[in-house]
């Protein structure tokens, strides 16, 4: 990206059928206080309809780079090298993103449009909201966003999308529980279309320029599960709200930490098909495999991967047995497991 980038936007044409109902066509107003060019002086030609270019440095973003620490458990499925976007929350250079680009983080590196590069720490990672805090060990040029009320915005809304690469309009299209493979649940995502790239950590910006949500994901369902419509998943900012202080002083929330397994499964008419068990896990020492149906848990039926979270993380706190009821043949099996806090699994950044 250049140091004078405009807004574009990442073009789309995916679901856009689907999106017309929405309104005609992707035309977004950016209301952000923007300077107005100054009126000519008496006898020179008008300055022309040109508007002032904007870099994404003005919509209080960064790029982020991280580097996970040697033997990272999540090197295997994250990659050891990540790539994304951070947003600017305070003007000590607090920079919000989402939390897998810095999971087992060794080194964290932000940098602005023009490519100065700033080092930065890593503050903390709460795995219940999936959003994750660095920290510039330098001032950052760059104003931070003001944060918005996601539970305010509307379906059929329009907001941006901005990374670090550049900008997209979308629209708000609904607004629903996320349920992720990976033992995690929010009780209400923000999803957007059309689909746009390097959502990794990106803005989702309100038209007054509000922070709305961080994105996460890519999905193929925005507009509900029985559409065809590809689109982006926003963590919200009001789950963070809450808990924002704590995760500041402490890295994390100070609500116990939920019993983690290590598994990822997938859906199938209400039981779980395991499809893949972390190296080293609970689950892998209790003897589940890939390929293992879930039916209930401690003899009560499960109904999906929803219900699954819920009676896992209803069963206590991080360390208490889970007793896993798995169909093998014509046969139900039970596995007892230790679980953990996810947090104690990863690898810690070395000390010298």
């Amino acid at each position: 990206m250049t140091k004078h980038a405009a807004l574009r936007p990442v073009r789309s044409d995916y679901g856009l059928r689907s999106l017309a109902a929405l309104g005609s066509g992707l035309v977004f107003v950016l209301t952000l206080a923007m300077p107005s060019p100054a009126p000519a002086a008496a006898g020179e030609p008008p300055a022309g309809r040109a508007r002032p270019e904007v870099t994404v440095d003005a919509l209080s973003v960064v790029k982020v780079r991280s580097t996970a620490v040697a033997n990272a458990r999540s090197a295997s499925t994250l990659g050891q090298q990540r790539e994304g976007t951070g947003v600017v929350i305070d003007s000590k250079g607090l920079v919000m993103t989402i939390g897998y680009l810095i999971t087992e983080a060794e080194k964290v590196e932000l940098s602005t449009a023009d490519g100065k590069v700033f080092p930065a720490t890593v503050i903390g990672n709460d795995h219940h909201t999936g959003l994750g805090l660095v920290r510039a060990l330098t001032p950052l040029p760059i104003k931070p966003v003001d944060l918005g009320q996601s539970a305010a915005a509307a379906e059929r809304e329009l907001v941006l999308i901005v990374g670090f690469d550049g900008v997209a309009p979308a629209y708000i299209v609904s607004k629903r529980p996320f349920v992720g493979y990976w033992e995690y649940l929010l009780d209400e995502a923000i999803y957007t279309a059309p689909a746009t790239v390097n959502w990794q950590g990106a803005a989702l910006l309100s038209r007054e320029g509000k922070l709305l949500g961080i994105g996460s994901l890519v999905v193929g369902d925005a507009m509900g599960k029985r559409t065809n419509v590809p689109g982006n998943m926003f963590v919200p900012i009001d789950v963070l709200k809450p808990v924002l202080g704590d995760f500041i002083a402490n890295g994390r929330s100070t609500a116990k930490a939920r019993p983690w397994i290590g598994i990822n499964t997938q859906e199938v008419q209400g039981n779980l098909i395991v499809t893949r068990v972390s190296p080293e896990s609970p689950a892998e020492d209790a003897g589940l495999k890939a390929g293992d149906i879930i039916v209930g848990i401690r003899g009560q039926q499960i109904k999906g991967q929803a219900d699954f979270y819920g009676k896992l993380w209803g069963s206590g706190d991080a360390g208490v047995e889970i007793v896993i009821d798995v169909l093998k043949g014509n046969r139900i099996l039970n596995h007892n497991i230790r679980s953990v806090d996810r947090q104690q699994y990863l690898r810690p950044k070395p000390v010298y």
